[in-house]
Order: structure tokens, then C-alpha cells, then sequence
């Protein structure tokens, strides 16, 4: 990973941004800047450099991890200890002020207020903007292929799903089995905790596997993903149980219809609003766009939702190396619920999908 690249373009946004220092506190954001993946740290960005804070847990991954900053190993918080480094700075500094910069979404009240306590007079605080996570949508190609490998890792998983659900099976087995494939086939985690839901909770959109036991005659939503080498994958498909009517094989084919309208729009220069207008499109025709309840995807990456979100009024454009899911869905409540996603990369010249197989309408 390009860790010098990264944090010398973050440092041109300072710039840009009037900001003198960047205090890295979001874990993500500090991973894809240096490489650190440990629990408790701070990054502290500059023209002059960067230092990543931590404590004494993580001396040793710290020094093997890190990469284009220097580690400091101390005893108080991370963030307690960048404040101390900017008061020695302040007072060997000749600028009247200093201007920090704080990712104030990822920041508690208290710890903003604890954080301004300790600093010297003239520095001052101020929330920066969503810069690292701005640099973040873009993913360059070896995240691609790591996201690429975590996307296949996930998608066999859903193999051991069709092996287990069946009427009597109960949700969490269904989730056990699952999951136990997915650290037998080297997943570090789940990417999130995995949706298994049955007939009427298969209306939920985010129902978790409970201990409902599997009847015949309803959908089963299987919205599942893994991590790995630090990478999440994410993926959904709905499986029938028992005999479906007529009216769940049209309910299927008109989500079916809408994911494949919506990724056919995915390419560079357009705007994400217009991915999430094409799926509605379709269930609008379709006399189900009341009951899809929530945006058509999101980003994927260090973290299961990233920047940009695909929904209404949304201007953000697409460019090459973005990863986005496409998950458009259908609810009815006391019923049954059906769901199909597949991640998607933006290339060059339109999108690639991410192991996005068996979305036929399948009946067990």
C-alpha cells in the first residue's frame, strides 16, 4: 500500500483546507494512512511530518506496522499525548496560532472538550472536513484486489447458507454454519453481523439471524460478509422455502429487474443519485416502490459503510476505483421480504460486479 502517497496528499489538502495539523483519531482512517491496526492510537498529520500515538500494547506491532510516521509509545491516551506534542510545538513555534484539525464525526463531545482543555491558547480547533474519507472512495489496485478476494471468500459462503436452510432449521444455525465457513476459509471476521431472516422477518430489512425456526411457504434473507486482510466484502441473496407462488416469483423477478437496471447505469461521470433513480424506476412500473425502504448501496472498503451512499438527492459523481453496492429491495410487511446485492467496481469505461452469481430464483 502507497502509505507515503497517501498521507503527501493528505497533507496537500491541509493546505488547501487551512489547517496546520490533522489529528487522526477514526482507526480506519489511521490504517489506511500508515498501516496501524491496533485499538487505541492517533495520527498526527503535518506539513513537517507525521507521528502516530499509542501505548505499550503496541510497541512492537506498532514499530513492524507503521509506515511513513514515526511511533510514539506513551502512557496517557493517544490523543492526550498528540496534545502535549502540539504545546511543545506551539512554544517552539514563531506563528502566533496554530489551526488543528479534528474528524469531529468520529469524535465525542467529552474527548473534543478534554482535547481543547489541554492545549495551549493559540491553537486552535476546528473540525475538518471528511478529507481522508474523501481519499478513501477511490481505491487504488491492490485494495481492488483485496476487496476482489474478500468479495469471492463471501460469495461461496452463500453455498453452506443453501445447505442449511431448510424447514426446521433454525436462523442462527443457518448464521453458525455460515460463519464457521467463513473463518475456515480465512475470513479474520464477519464484516458485520450476518442477517439470516424467515418469512415474515425476511421484511426486515436488517432482521439478524434469531432463533425463528425456518417454515415453509416464505423468502429467507441472506445478507452476509467477510474481512479480509483488513478488506470487507458484502453480499445478499433471497432463497425461497417450500412451493412459491406466483406472486413471490414476480415479487423476485422485479428486484432481480431492478439491481441489473441499476448496475447497467454504474460508470464513471454519473452522479449516484441516478443509479438509485434507475432501481426505483423498475419497481415504480412494477407497483412496489413504496416498499423499498432504503437506499439502492453504498461504498465498501476498511469498513462496511463508506463514502459515497446511493439515494435520493444524492450529487456525489463516480469515478474509477470506487467500490459501491447495489442492493435494491422489496418489504411487505407481516409477509415476506426479498433482497439481492452484488458489490460493484467502477472502471474506466462502466463496472465490473464482484462475484455476483446465483441470483436465479432458487426454491428449497
Amino acid at each position: 500500500m502507497d502509505y507515503l502517497g497517501r498521507q503527501q496528499r493528505l497533507r496537500e489538502e491541509l493546505h488547501s483546507s487551512r489547517l496546520d495539523f490533522l489529528l487522526v483519531t477514526h482507526l480506519p482512517n489511521i490504517r489506511y494512512l500508515c498501516g496501524f491496526t491496533g485499538s487505541a492510537g492517533a495520527l498526527l498529520v503535518s506539513a513537517a511530518g507525521s507521528r502516530l500515538f499509542t501505548d505499550g500494547r503496541y510497541t512492537q506491532q506498532a514499530r513492524e506496522q507503521v509506515q511513513g510516521a514515526s511511533v510514539v509509545i506513551g502512557r496517557k491516551s493517544p490523543w492526550a499525548a498528540a496534545a502535549e506534542q502540539l504545546g511543545r510545538v506551539r512554544r517552539e513555534s514563531r506563528s502566533r496560532s496554530l489551526r488543528l484539525g479534528i474528524e469531529g464525526q468520529h469524535m465525542t463531545v467529552e474527548t473534543r472538550r478534554n482535547l481543547a482543555g489541554m492545549l495551549p491558547g493559540h491553537v486552535r480547533l476546528r473540525e475538518s472536513p471528511a478529507l481522508v474519507e474523501r481519499a478513501r472512495m477511490i481505491k487504488d489496485g491492490g485494495e481492488i484486489a483485496r476487496i476482489r478476494a474478500a468479495a469471492a471468500l463471501g460469495a461461496g459462503l452463500y453455498d453452506h447458507a443453501l445447505a442449511a436452510i431448510g424447514p426446521g432449521a433454525r436462523e442462527v444455525e443457518v448464521a453458525a454454519k455460515l460463519e464457521y465457513a467463513a473463518r475456515m476459509g480465512g475470513a479474520e471476521a464477519m464484516a458485520f453481523e450476518t442477517i439470516i431472516a424467515s418469512g415474515p422477518r425476511s421484511a426486515l430489512p436488517h432482521g439478524r439471524a434469531s432463533d425463528a425456526v425456518i417454515e415453509p411457504g416464505g423468502f429467507v434473507v441472506c445478507d452476509f460478509g467477510v474481512i479480509l486482510h483488513g478488506y470487507c466484502s458484502d453480499r445478499t441473496r433471497s432463497v425461497h422455502v417450500g412451493t412459491a407462488t406466483s406472486e413471490a416469483r414476480r415479487i423476485y423477478a422485479a428486484v432481480l429487474e431492478s439491481q441489473l437496471a441499476a448496475i447497467a447505469v454504474v460508470g464513471p461521470g454519473v452522479a449516484v443519485g441516478k443509479v438509485d433513480r434507475a432501481a426505483r424506476k423498475v419497481l415504480q412500473q412494477k407497483g412496489l416502490a413504496k416498499h423499498f425502504t432504503h437506499s439502492t448501496g453504498h461504498g465498501v472498503g476498511l469498513e462496511i459503510h463508506e463514502a459515497p451512499r446511493l439515494a435520493h438527492g444524492q450529487q456525489e459523481i463516480l469515478r474509477p476505483g470506487m467500490v459501491i453496492t447495489i442492493e435494491p429491495g422489496v418489504y411487505l410487511p407481516g409477509q415476506w421480504g426479498v433482497r439481492i446485492e452484488d458489490m460493484v467496481v467502477v472502471t474506466e469505461r462502466g463496472c465490473e460486479v464482484l462475484a455476483g452469481t446465483q441470483k436465479e430464483f432458487t426454491a428449497i
